[in-house]
């Protein structure tokens, strides 16, 4: 049974109780957030009540839901969903697509990727494809990691046969990505993705002990490569959409990769002269 069928045969009052308990807050602070009384918070609660369209949408505001998480939460109150769910590739999505295109063309030759709720790779452009071809074969890179064929990117970089054993700075960086990895499960609240990202996250374990190592005294992270001769120290940003009103849209981010140093800026800018 898939998790969004199993919240709507749940029920609502039982669903808003989960969430309302998985973001840790009380009926006060729900009622308070969502400017209804803690009564009647109550009553949705104990199905005493049954909440209006307008109620559904105003407690996940309040609660923050991601847009899949709505629309189940609108399913199991007895509405429709109010948030499509377009595949990339559709007509509907085709300004989203073109501005993914435009923003990974524009920042070549410097690495930039799409990745997914999953962290599965959906775009990507020349100087991220430059930077993974660093350690030869990269489709026997992915068969070696066990990739189903979706190419998962924090899979890559965890997993001992990936990228794991060509990060120079894991003792620093490897935390840092699991930490983030788990913030996005909690986020989400989503059960396949935390089923999936924490099997991805237990190949890094046992994980180095952040208190022995000092981090460098500059404002981002670096990832720090040595693949076969070649050194690079990047840093990495990512972008989401502001306003999204898909639930695709909304999972949807840009990961795009930064020079932390001269000679990285270098390697990647050497083939545009």
């Amino acid at each position: 049974m898939s998790e969004a069928l199993r919240m709507q045969e749940m029920g609502f009052a039982s669903f808003c109780k989960q969430w309302r308990q998985y973001r840790k807050l009380s009926q006060l602070e729900l009622a308070l957030a969502a400017e209804v009384s803690q009564r009647h918070v109550s009553w949705l609660e104990t199905g005493r009540s049954k909440p209006s369209r307008e109620m559904v949408i105003r407690l996940s505001d309040a609660m923050d839901m991601p847009l899949r998480e709505r629309n189940v939460f609108l399913q199991s109150a007895g509405y429709a969903s109010i948030y499509s769910e377009n595949a990339l590739e559709a007509p509907a999505m085709e300004a989203v697509l073109a501005a993914l295109r435009a923003v990974l063309r524009h920042h070549d030759p410097l690495p930039a990727l799409v990745v997914d709720r999953f962290w599965n790779v959906r775009m990507i452009n020349r100087g991220a494809e430059k930077l993974l071809g660093l350690s030869g074969d990269i489709d026997a890179l992915w068969q070696a990691v066990g990739d189903d064929g979706r190419h998962n990117l924090a899979l890559l970089t965890l997993h001992p046969k990936g990228l794991r054993p060509f990060i120079a700075n894991w003792a620093l960086a490897a935390p840092a990505f699991v930490k983030r990895l788990k913030r996005e499960m909690l986020a989400s609240g989503d059960r396949e993705i935390q089923q999936k990202i924490g099997e991805i996250i237990a190949l890094a374990e046992p994980l180095p002990s952040v208190e022995k190592y000092q981090p460098p005294l500059v404002p981002v992270l670096p990832l720090e490569l040595a693949i076969n001769s070649v050194s690079l120290k990047l840093f990495s940003v990512f972008s989401i959409f502001g306003t999204p009103q898909d639930v695709t849209t909304e999972e949807l981010r840009i990961e795009a990769f930064y020079p932390s140093d001269e000679s990285t800026r270098e390697f990647f800018m050497r083939d545009q002269r």
